[in-house]
């Protein structure tokens, strides 16, 4: 019996997936779990429609990275902090500043998105990059300066 696989089933398919199986194994198990529906035309043509909107949904959150990493290349945050005579800051740039500062400039992003490899502890212009999705980043430049 051919079947459409709505969920991944570890060793037999993925989701979306069309493939033979034995008919009991379809009735008994991946039909009561909700795990697969019958090959039938319709659902295969519901199965390719579904397919077509998650391609122009992919392509519509790439289009939209791709936009904010260009304005993300634009952007400049300064930010002034406590700092010692050698430029030390007292405390650290943290991502969570980070975020609260790119939001002032109209840019949503979350903190877990920005690459940090160690919190920023000197004034200075930095470049922080930015995980927008997927293999898409961007980049910001970050100036600290001394209070």
């Amino acid at each position: 019996m051919k079947v459409i696989f709505l969920k991944d089933v570890k060793g037999v398919a993925k989701a979306g997936e069309i493939k033979n199986v034995k008919d009991g194994y379809a009735r008994n198990f991946l039909f009561k779990k909700n795990l697969a529906v019958e090959a039938t035309p319709a659902n295969i043509k519901k199965l390719e429609e579904r397919k077509l909107q998650m391609q122009e949904a992919e392509l519509q959150k790439v289009n939209d990275a791709k936009n904010l990493a260009e304005k993300l290349k634009n952007i400049t945050v300064k930010l002034v902090k406590k700092a010692g005579e050698n430029g030390k800051l007292f405390g650290a740039v943290t991502a969570a500043e980070l975020e609260e500062a790119l939001k002032k400039e109209g840019v949503d992003i979350d903190k877990k998105q920005i690459e940090l490899p160690e919190p920023i502890k000197n004034t200075g212009t930095y470049n922080v990059k930015v995980n927008l999705y997927k293999e898409i980043k961007g980049e910001f430049k970050v100036v600290v300066d001394a209070e």
